[in-house]
């Protein structure tokens, strides 16, 4: 895990195959919260990505170390369940 400090609202996450995942709203605690407009159909609040994914600050990019098609399916719920477990 890279040093989350490096991490500053509006950079841009990015997937190992450096695939735009999303935006940084900001860092809480050991996760990045992504803007509304980058948590696709739940658009009406926040996602997260646990801060063990980043691989590297990059400058602006945020780099996690999973591609982008696998990240997005790595999101989490402001409670910290995976989306895929999220029952609507």
């Amino acid at each position: 895990m890279s040093d989350l400090s490096q991490i500053r609202e509006h950079m841009t996450i990015i997937g190992a195959d450096g695939v735009h995942i999303g935006t940084v709203n900001r860092v809480e605690g050991d996760r990045i919260k992504m803007t509304r407009a980058d948590s696709g159909s739940h658009a009406d609040h926040h996602h997260y990505f646990s801060g063990g994914l980043v691989a590297a600050v990059e400058g602006d990019p945020v780099r996690l170390s999973a591609a982008g098609d696998a990240a997005v399916l790595l999101e989490e719920e402001e409670g910290g369940e995976a989306l895929a477990d999220r029952r609507e």
